[in-house]
């Protein structure tokens, strides 16, 4: 009987990821008998050179991960930009399915999926980045029988999403950059066990794999209950569902972590603030304007216009000063976006 291994590695990075992508990479062996599956949060608009500088840093090839490809051994398969990746029954699925926290390609489609389809052959890495991205998808590696892997946060340029996961997903290890490729293929070489439960069946897990394949699936099929907030990305009501670690959904699929959500709302509310900091900037140069029209005989109308351009100037200078304090607060909970 031919032993199993795990050997099927999902990693997703963002802010600061490319440096230590490039030291997991390095410290693969040649022959490494497994496949490597990579996420980095990129812009959507811009295509990635990732592919050709991991190619450079490492000795297994690695290239844009194509649609419909079997996956192989020995090599490092890389998300496109503007598509989830995913692995279905042994094979590349590359998808526009909803965006999570934002991105497209995002870690947590990824890591469900390998989940889904590996269960514990799978290895699941959470690399440098900003706000909690990966963190519920190495949750859901690691409830289905994988091994969880996280970048030291003290050795990441952005240590959140090392933390984040660290929290939700409780790691079966946390070593420096240098060192992953050296674990995993350790890990890869040891036999898993030829008696071992299989994980139960997954509904959530199931629902929210096809949710990113862009099937027809939403969010009616999940156990989800109203959250009273509104989608950043399309305006629907976000639905709150459980699993290792809660988040909310829309009813077509745009996910978001808690604390993502706090920052799309913060970028809104910004906006909104700029908005109405603009209203009033009008409404007082158009009070100066009229005042300034106002004759001799019409002294009421002038005071009046005077007033208002007077109580106009007062609010935007407390919108100014709330602008500049929404700011504070947000370096204050390092929220620098991912890259």
């Amino acid at each position: 009987m031919t032993s199993e291994h795990r050997d099927v590695v999902a990693v997703g990075a963002s802010a600061g990821g490319v440096e230590a992508l490039r030291a997991l990479v390095a410290g693969l062996p040649s022959d490494y008998p497994g496949s490597l599956l990579v996420v980095l949060h990129v812009p959507r608009d811009a295509p990635s050179a990732l592919a050709a500088i991991l190619s450079r840093s490492g000795p297994l090839p690695a290239a844009p991960a194509v649609d419909g490809e079997e996956l192989r051994y020995g090599r490092i398969y890389v998300a496109p930009n503007d598509h989830h990746l995913l692995v279905l029954e042994g094979r590349i699925r590359l998808t526009r399915g909803p965006a999570e926290n934002g991105h497209r390609p995002a870690v947590d489609p990824l890591f469900r999926s390998v989940a889904r389809a590996f269960g514990s052959r799978a290895i699941g890495v959470v690399l440098s980045g900003s706000r909690d991205d990966g963190a519920a998808g190495l949750a859901s590696i690691a409830a289905h029988g994988g091994t969880a892997v996280v970048q030291d946060p003290d050795d990441a340029l952005y240590p959140w999403m090392p933390r984040a996961a660290m929290t939700h997903a409780t790691p079966d290890h946390i070593v420096p950059a240098a060192e992953l490729g050296g674990l995993i293929a350790g890990i890869t070489a040891m036999d898993l066990p030829e008696h071992r439960a299989d994980p139960a069946p997954d509904d959530l897990l199931d629902a929210e794999v096809a949710i990113s394949e862009l099937g027809p699936s939403t969010t009616e099929r999940l156990d989800a209950t109203p959250a009273g907030f509104g989608c950043p990305s399309c305006g629907g009501s976000l639905f709150q569902i459980g699993g290792p670690v809660p988040r909310y959904r829309c009813r077509v699929g745009h996910a978001w972590s808690a604390e993502s959500l706090l920052d799309e709302q913060a970028i809104a509310l910004e906006g909104a603030l700029w908005m109405a900091l603009r209203a009033l900037e009008e409404k007082s140069a158009l009070s100066r304007r009229m005042a300034a029209r106002s004759g001799q005989d019409m002294a009421a109308a002038r005071d009046r216009f005077s007033d208002m351009a007077h109580d106009a100037d007062e609010a935007g200078a407390a919108i100014r000063r709330l602008i500049a304090r929404i700011g504070s607060a947000t370096a204050r909970g390092d929220t620098t976006p991912a890259s």
